[in-house]
């Protein structure tokens, strides 16, 4: 719904920004690195994601658009929320933590307040997949992401969203192909 924001920074919290974008301040959820160079009165341009829930509207920024799009990947899980999100992306750079990832390392993971072992240990196992589409190129993971989104928009939860996604054939790409099948999957 809304992909970016351009505008400058009017106050600054510890966990959050507020943009002020053509008269109207967004308070955005930034990372700790994104904090680090912010400073008020500046313009800055952040990419975002809206997070609807039942008695809230949160908006969650970044600088980089890869960083985005990780946070992203880790809402695909479920049991990882937003906020839970942003405190993976608060221990490390995202390319840190693909790595770590990529190879099975769950210390940093372990670092974020209500992730223990075990959860860690999913979200690797979840990930390594996904993580090597982001490797070999973001249009993979991006399509996993946007089917996800489109799912949700339907109605169905992410957690369903990802389940019926896994057991689309993987030949099958492109986001609108990978939704139909996993409609025909959720439909069963």
């Amino acid at each position: 719904m809304i992909s970016q924001l351009t505008g400058k920074i009017s106050f600054i919290a510890l966990n959050h920004i507020v943009l002020n974008v053509n008269g109207v301040g967004y308070k955005v959820f930034v990372s700790n690195e994104t904090i680090g160079f912010a400073k008020e009165d500046s313009v800055t341009t952040l990419w975002t994601h809206l997070a609807v829930r039942e008695n809230a509207m949160d908006l969650y920024g970044f600088s980089e658009k890869s960083d985005l799009n990780f946070f992203e990947l880790l809402l695909t899980i479920s049991g990882i929320g937003p906020k839970s999100a942003l405190g993976i992306l608060n221990t490390a750079s995202a390319e840190t933590l693909r790595s770590a990832i990529s190879s099975g390392d769950t210390s940093y993971l372990t670092k974020v307040s209500g992730i223990g072992s075990k959860s860690a240990q999913k979200i690797v196992l979840e990930l390594q997949d996904k993580i090597g589409k982001i490797e070999g190129g973001a249009r993979g993971v991006r399509e996993e992401v946007d089917a996800v989104e489109a799912l949700k928009s339907l109605g169905y939860s992410a957690r369903e969203a990802s389940d019926a996604l896994k057991k689309v054939d993987k030949e099958i790409t492109g986001t609108g192909g990978r939704v139909k099948e996993a409609l025909k999957i959720l439909s069963k």
